[in-house]
């Protein structure tokens, strides 16, 4: 018997443990190194950025927060380098990181690619290292723009992403000022120019932040990575492998062992960082509108009651909450129930209790939504020779023991008691003269 209940409480904590980490894993959640850089606000910033220089500059920019990346582990955030390698009309963007003097390691890659009639299309590709095979971010295309469809399940202008509904924004990339400087015909192809242990005067790495506080700060901003970007299960350019992929990627073989060891999961262990990284996101653009607390985390506990709780008094006694019973449903302060009696608003009347009688006072409350609540006091012991008053509405006069028909009853009884003290007045006369004749009879 005892290891069975043993048993029953391993399993009960193993499916609670399982649906607390189910409640904390959210939809974008990949558990790779690359959930500590959005690929949706890399390519917002690479959307709003002029040139590839200021784009580096700003990707590792601490007030930015896109950069979260600590690949060798050495608590710091790493320096991500960006330099352009073309293929024709193709330009490839390559985000990388020198992970040591031995080792570089790609994040991402922008594929960029113009046809003859001036349309241009692009594509953001995470690393497979980082972020697992085929993991692709593209803009909404404007119809016009690529001849078809990118994503034909999103149907009209808003659709549902990770639990909200977000506008669905097209957009032309032909017309982003990066895209049009990368194609201008004095363009000097951008490499950068740093490497492990050179990086420029201007950047101190930092310390890295958990995935909490991380995407406590970036939720925030879904309605607009959502509304502009989505995921693509297929690349567009077409020499992908041959160009890219086969002649030109770089990985390092010390953060795959990394990711097969697990190391990068302690950045996952901090889910108290959440609030942090809002209250971040509230700090640096007040003028945001801000999720629903409803999408927040499950340790958020801030969660909104229903009308339907329950309240229980000191009196023992459950009470809805919607019911108007003028208690305040705060929970910093106790609620207290006196038992003191409460008349109705419009009895004023004073009711006196002159029993002896040790008296135990009941509250019952009256679950009634327009009334106040009523105590009622009962005697333990049945008081006797004692007539205890009932309250009236519109009285205002203390409470007699004798009633109008116990007057009656005396007058009555008063009456006889006087016609019978006539009576026997009258008897005691003429005996007192019977006697008289008596004695004067003897006499004579």
């Amino acid at each position: 018997m005892k290891k069975l209940i043993f048993t029953s409480i391993l399993l009960a904590l193993f499916f609670t443990g399982t649906n607390l980490m189910a409640q904390q894993k959210q939809d974008d959640y990949l558990g790779l190194p690359g959930d500590n850089l959005n690929l949706y606000a890399v390519m917002q910033l690479f959307q709003q950025s002029k040139t590839l220089e200021e784009f580096e500059r700003n990707l590792n920019d601490q007030k930015s927060s896109i950069n979260n990346l600590d690949l060798n582990g050495d608590g710091l955030v790493d320096y991500i380098k960006v330099f352009d390698d073309v293929d024709g009309d193709v330009h490839n963007i390559v985000l990388q990181v020198a992970v040591n003097s031995r080792e570089n390691q790609d994040v991402a890659v922008f594929s960029v690619q113009r046809f003859q009639n001036g349309q241009v299309q692009i594509q953001l590709t995470g690393d497979e290292e980082l972020y697992g095979k085929n993991y692709i971010i593209e803009p909404n295309y404007d119809e016009a723009n690529s001849g078809e469809t990118p994503n034909p399940g999103y149907a009209g202008n808003t659709r549902i992403v990770n639990g909200q509904t977000v506008t669905y924004i097209n957009t032309t990339p032909a017309s982003w000022p990066l895209v049009r400087y990368i194609y201008l015909p004095n363009y000097s192809v951008w490499h950068s120019s740093w490497y492990w242990g050179y990086y420029p005067t201007y950047w101190q790495p930092w310390h890295s932040y958990s995935w909490n506080y991380y995407y406590g700060y970036h939720y925030n901003w879904y309605h607009d990575y959502y509304g502009r970007y989505h995921q693509s299960d297929y690349h567009r350019y077409s020499r992908w492998n041959d160009f890219y992929y086969s002649g030109r990627r770089s990985y390092s073989p010390d953060v795959r062992h990394q990711v097969q060891s697990g190391n990068y999961k302690s950045t996952y262990s901090h889910p108290e960082d959440r609030r942090n990284g809002e209250a971040m996101f509230a700090k640096t653009h007040p003028d945001q509108n801000r999720r629903p607390a409803s999408f927040s985390s499950g340790n958020s506990s801030n969660s909104i009651r229903s009308s339907s709780t329950t309240i229980t008094h000191k009196s023992g006694i459950n009470q809805p909450a919607g019911n108007n019973t003028g208690i305040s449903r705060r929970p910093s302060a106790p609620v207290t129930n006196r038992p003191a009696t409460i008349p109705s608003s419009n009895t004023n009347t004073v009711v006196n209790h002159k029993s002896d009688t040790r008296i135990t006072e009941k509250s019952t409350v009256n679950p009634a939504t327009e009334r106040n609540t009523v105590t009622s006091r009962r005697p333990v012991n049945t008081v006797s020779d004692k007539s205890m008053g009932n309250p009236h509405s519109g009285q205002n006069a203390e409470m007699k023991r004798t009633s109008p028909q116990n007057k009656t009853n005396v007058n009555s009884s008063a009456k006889r008691n006087k016609k019978n003290n006539k009576s026997e007045t009258t008897i005691k006369k003429d005996d007192k003269k019977k006697e008289s004749d008596n004695k004067d009879s003897g006499h004579r």
